[in-house]
């Protein structure tokens, strides 16, 4: 392991100090990860069931490793998710996130767990709606059984009555475990990889033109059955994003080693461009 991660350091290229985005989730607190910049969404709306609650209770550090967890009996009103945003500033780049994605044999609760990048949906069809994600389904959902992880770019959508404009990559079977997610943002092209195998290449009006937030969130579709409580949990290790750059996820993994080699647990040199972070899609 380790003469791999030293040719991993060795293959690295070169950063410049500006443009770069990382954090490896040491923070000791909630409140000290709300300090660094993220948004820890509280309320309820889109995704998930409608009545549903997006709580800062359903985030939890520890180890290194950002948690997040999704609770459910079933039902709206005693289901909580969670979501936490970065500032919305990552457009062109690449964005690499270390998950450990999780399933629960004999589970159907249709649970989402989801890295993405977006901007907000100001209307219905919103032109310039934004967003790239990775979202996977370990216990099937969305009108089928299968379980599946998809990465997407988007154009617009109508959240109610659905009605969605997008390109969607997807691989069948399961991702229980830790995953290499990298998404690579182009002026012309957006390509999601997995642990550096390339899901698919999107174009076109799905491309992102306006600036995003990162984000995370665990959440439950429609298709729960009403029964006891349950928990599902999701991890985090880091996320790392090279503004103006395209590069490979071995490239991004050699990056965030070498940040971490050199003490770096957090840092952020990507310009900001006055938007909020709403963290509500």
């Amino acid at each position: 392991m380790k003469s791999a991660a030293l040719l991993l350091l060795a293959a690295a290229p070169a950063f410049a100090a500006g443009g770069e985005f990382f954090d490896d989730f040491s923070q000791p607190s909630l409140e000290a990860l709300r300090d660094s910049g993220w948004v820890l969404r509280e309320g309820t709306g889109h995704p998930g069931l409608p009545g549903a609650s997006f709580k800062t209770s359903q985030l939890s550090l520890g180890g290194g490793l950002l948690r997040l967890k999704m609770s459910t009996d079933g039902t709206p009103a005693n289901t909580t998710l969670a979501q936490l945003c970065a500032p919305r500033k990552f457009l062109v780049g690449t964005t690499t996130a270390r998950v450990r994605f999780r399933d629960t044999p004999g589970s159907r609760d249709p649970v989402i767990q989801s890295f993405f990048l977006a901007g907000p949906l100001k209307h219905d069809y919103d032109p310039d709606f934004s967003e790239v994600d990775f979202e996977y389904l370990p216990h099937g959902g969305w009108g089928e059984p299968q379980t599946r992880l998809y990465g997407v770019s988007w154009h617009t959508v109508r959240i109610d009555p659905w009605e969605s404009f997008n390109q969607a990559s997807i691989l069948q079977g399961s991702f229980d475990g830790w995953q290499l997610l990298t998404v690579q943002v182009e002026a012309t092209r957006t390509r999601h990889f997995v642990n550096g195998r390339l899901i698919g290449e999107h174009t076109g009006r799905n491309v992102p033109a306006k600036p995003m937030a990162i984000s995370f969130n665990h959440w439950l579709a429609d298709g729960a059955k009403p029964g006891a409580p349950r928990d599902y949990e999701f991890e985090v290790d880091w996320v790392l994003h090279e503004a103006g750059k395209t590069l490979s996820h071995t490239a991004m993994q050699a990056r965030a080693m070498q940040l971490r080699k050199q003490s770096v647990a957090r840092r952020d040199t990507v310009a900001d461009v006055g938007l909020t972070s709403e963290c509500n899609l």
